[in-house]
């Protein structure tokens, strides 16, 4: 694929070449597009599996397979969606016509996946959930691939790119955080996260925050979108060049360790994640109305950690910044649940909030870490691919990170739900407020709560360890991509 500017597009390619980057005001539209994902199944992930599960007593098993089967969508859907991007020409450039033929599908399953008819058996509770969970990935897909592609187009400096993705993790975590408390403070605040009639309502106003996010970030970009580069005509059609694209993506090394990387990163989050709302509310036995608080404290660290990524990277490498984040939710996953069980250290109630507080705050400053590097690494992938292989693959490059990042939620949602099976977690404690499981069963749930993502976050960072795309070889490449005089001529070598 080879691009070529339009003709509005002139001072666009600055920004591509490093030499002008995007304003302020386009990058807060541009960041609105990260509620899709952060706001979309990012939080509401969490709440599904506690309503399916406890409120509506559906067997761990079958909600972890039925939010896992937009694993296998997601296999499909993403790399189509990246290979189909890098190649659309309209007026409104090659990345925004999927974004806003995404907004009414992202719009609508999100808000049906909390609206389950009711009095569904469990074998069609399950096929509710499955179809809601294939729809609602496919269209975040839909958005979030060129969008975050759309990202990495906006320039092409080292530094601006991160500050780019800072914006984008900011507006993420801003909309996740307005989810989170409407939910606490207005549909959840009486009666809990066990209040079945609260979920619809909470399901329908997430869903509506996502439509305004989208549509706002699609308005405020079409102007800038449709004046960048576009590509020539393909000749072959998506389906016959799909395969010779991802086989070319993954022959580069870069490309291979953020992916795998990555993946084994977000399993380790996605488990952790899907369960913190039955540690908290079982093992810790705190009010649903304090967990809201804890949420604040992790939002907190996250904005700390965003917001501070870019000055550590000013001394450090972004493969450091990455170990150091990941360092830090180990720490998160280890401390206070290895005191509890060792016997050391078992707070209930309000005093276990403070530390649960502190600990999310910890995690939040590392996934903050993690959150900011590692797209900001898949950009400069992108440089290394086009001096390669003498072609830019944006949409499949951020199509790959976006299936690790859901992919690997995925499963981590589906080994939490069969670890709920597997210690014998109770089916019907959603229909007694205050129950409680067995200690032995409250034992198993903090072990796959926290050691157990520590252990796969370690394998991340062994796989991560022989990253080599360094500040001065990413300046090398730039210098080389610049000096190029015609897109055919060979790539000197490194």
């Amino acid at each position: 694929m080879r691009l070529r500017p339009s003709a509005r597009g002139a001072d666009q390619q600055l920004a591509l070449s490093g030499g002008r980057g995007p304003t302020v005001t386009q990058k807060v539209f541009y960041s609105l597009g990260q509620a899709a994902q952060s706001g979309g199944f990012d939080t509401a992930v969490g709440f599904v599996f506690f309503y399916y599960s406890v409120v509506l007593g559906l067997p761990g098993a079958l909600v972890g397979a039925a939010l896992a089967v937009g694993l296998a969508s997601d296999a499909l859907v993403d790399p189509l969606i990246g290979s189909w991007s890098d190649n659309i020409k309209s007026r409104l450039g090659r990345r925004l016509p999927p974004m806003i033929a995404a907004i009414p599908l992202t719009t609508l399953s999100v808000g049906l996946l909390f609206s389950p008819p009711p009095g569904l058996s469990d074998p069609l509770l399950f096929a509710w959930l499955a179809t809601l969970s294939v729809a609602g990935r496919s269209a975040i897909s839909m958005f979030h691939v060129p969008y975050v592609a759309l990202g990495a187009e906006l320039s092409g400096d080292y530094a601006e790119r991160t500050s780019i993705v800072v914006y984008r993790s900011v507006a993420g975590v801003l909309s996740g955080l307005a989810i989170t408390a409407l939910g606490f403070s207005v549909f959840f605040a009486d009666g809990g996260l066990q209040r079945a009639e609260g979920y619809p309502g909470f399901g329908w106003s997430a869903a509506a925050i996502l439509c305004v996010c989208m549509s706002a970030c699609c308005l405020g970009l079409r102007r800038y979108a449709g004046a960048l580069p576009q590509p020539e005509q393909i000749a072959q059609s998506l389906g016959r060049r799909l395969p010779a694209e991802l086989k070319e993506i993954f022959a580069n090394p870069s490309f291979r360790l953020l992916f795998v990387s990555a993946v084994v990163t977000y399993v380790a989050q996605g488990l952790n994640a899907t369960l913190n709302s039955h540690a908290f509310v079982f093992v810790w036995r705190l009010k649903s109305e304090d967990i809201q608080f804890i949420t604040y404290a992790f939002v907190a660290g996250l904005l700390l950690g965003v917001g501070g990524a870019p000055r550590i990277q000013a001394r450090l490498e972004k493969k450091t910044v990455v170990l150091i984040g990941l360092s830090l939710l180990i720490a998160n996953w280890l401390v206070v649940q290895g005191s509890w069980l060792l016997g050391l250290y078992s707070p209930t109630g309000a005093a276990a909030l403070a530390p649960m507080q502190l600990n999310s705050f910890v995690a939040g400053i590392g996934l903050g870490f993690v959150s900011v590097a590692y797209p900001s690494m898949m950009a400069d992938a992108t440089d290394e691919h086009e001096h390669l292989f003498g072609r830019r693959r944006e949409g499949l490059y951020f199509a790959g990170l976006a299936f690790a990042n859901k992919a690997a939620i995925g499963v981590g949602v589906l080994l939490a739900g069969i670890a709920l099976d597997l210690i014998g977690f109770p089916d019907d404690l959603g229909q007694t407020l205050g129950a409680l499981p067995p200690h032995d069963v409250q034992v198993g749930l903090v072990w796959i709560w926290g050691p157990l993502p520590a252990i796969v976050a370690v394998a991340s960072m062994l796989i991560f360890a022989s990253y080599g795309i360094t500040r001065a070889r990413h300046a090398v490449i730039a210098a080389a991509l610049r000096n190029r005089s015609t897109p055919e001529k060979d790539a000197p070598t490194l």
